[in-house]
């Protein structure tokens, strides 16, 4: 679930919870969203990230912000999340971007995925991955409605595609792989390890149980 949903302005649910972690040490943290609101809570996060690991991502999917509003009509639009992340980044925390689902036919051409390569590196992302399209029944049951609605000369493709199986066929996925493989060596990405080994506390501090 989103965490920084609109109402989050005024609950700071996110943000107690936040504050909560602030008090403890050695824990892997990781936040999806699709929110530029994240950008608020930075001076928490790094007071987090001091002595834990923390990782936020950042869904892009598409930088054409035409398409973003069809495609997430109540989401804040690329450029304000590549925006945070910039933010983020420049406060020396760790921050990505998942570009996922890739959609067929809508969001997967080559072009259009290395627009948001491009705009990620641009943005100082500290990693990008990309992962296809998978629809179980109850996500069917939402999706294909919305591509009849806004797109509807896929609906055979994908009524073809997804035909009893959730995920698109092996080839597909091997391609979209090899594609952000590839982009990433061209934009300067780097394959990270990422350690287990949690910060060390300040002396004579002892971690405490969250609960």
């Amino acid at each position: 679930m989103e965490p920084y949903q609109p109402i989050e302005k005024k609950l700071e649910i996110t943000r107690a919870i936040l504050e909560e972690f602030s008090r403890h040490s050695g824990l892997e943290l990781g936040i999806v969203t699709k929110s530029a609101m994240i950008a608020r809570d930075m001076e928490l996060l790094k007071e987090i990230s001091r002595q834990n690991q923390v990782t936020v991502n950042f869904t892009v999917t598409t930088i054409d912000a035409d398409l973003a509003r069809i495609l997430e009509p109540r989401a804040p639009r690329p450029d304000l999340r590549l925006g945070a992340l910039r933010e983020l980044r420049a406060a020396g925390i760790r921050a990505g971007v998942i570009c996922a689902p890739v959609l067929p036919g809508i969001t997967d051409a080559p072009r259009q995925l290395e627009a948001v390569v491009r705009a990620a590196a641009e943005a100082g992302a500290s990693y990008i991955y990309g992962n296809p399209l998978f629809l179980k029944p109850c996500s069917a049951a939402v999706f294909l409605p919305f591509l009849k609605e806004n797109f509807p000369r896929l609906v055979p493709e994908y009524e073809a595609r997804f035909k009893d199986r959730a995920f698109l066929p092996a080839p597909y996925r091997k391609r979209i792989s090899e594609l952000f493989a590839s982009l990433r060596v061209k934009y300067g990405f780097k394959q990270e390890r990422w350690t287990k080994t949690p910060p060390q506390s300040s002396a004579g501090q002892q971690q405490l149980s969250l609960f």
